[in-house]
């Protein structure tokens, strides 16, 4: 069926906690301020990250407010000659290379971290001036096979 809406209002006690039975009551008063204290901050855009030596990132907002963003983790490895290259600079653990080894910077054996500084390369110059030397001595054979064929050339053009 459909209760009836002839019912009475009735009190209803809010116990709070679990011992006694403590209850809210509500005063009969006119609403007025009591305190005017602001808890919050006017409203901010993301203007500036920061990055500290320590990784520790600052998000800077335009109502002046700064606040900690997070952290910046390294990573190294035992043997750096066993990480494998791969595919556009990068580089891969190998088990040569050990398992890699998390931490933060300026702790222990990890460096420091320097906001818009360019990284140095993991090229390998040796490699890469070998490189150039042996395409450079490629283009002087080909340079030498076409003069020889260009003074053939003339020779023969020159006996007929």
């Amino acid at each position: 069926g459909v209760p009836s809406a002839n019912f009475p209002p009735a009190p209803v006690p809010i116990n709070i906690g679990q011992t006694g039975a403590w209850t809210l009551t509500q005063w009969g008063t006119g609403f007025a301020v009591y305190d005017i204290k602001q808890d919050g901050y006017a409203p901010g855009e993301l203007s500036s990250i920061v990055i500290s030596e320590q990784g520790v990132i600052t998000a800077r907002y335009s109502n002046g407010v700064s606040q900690d963003a997070g952290q910046i983790a390294l990573v190294r490895f035992r043997n750096l000659q066993g990480l494998e290259p791969i595919n556009g600079g990068y580089w891969r653990e190998t088990f040569a290379s050990g398992q890699p080894i998390e931490g933060q910077p300026l702790t222990g054996r990890f460096g420091s971290v320097r906001q818009n500084a360019l990284e140095e390369s993991n090229v390998d110059l040796t490699q890469e001036l070998v490189n150039m030397i042996v395409a450079q001595r490629h283009y002087q054979a080909n340079a030498q096979t076409i003069k020889t064929q260009d003074q053939v050339q003339q020779t023969l053009v020159n006996l007929r």
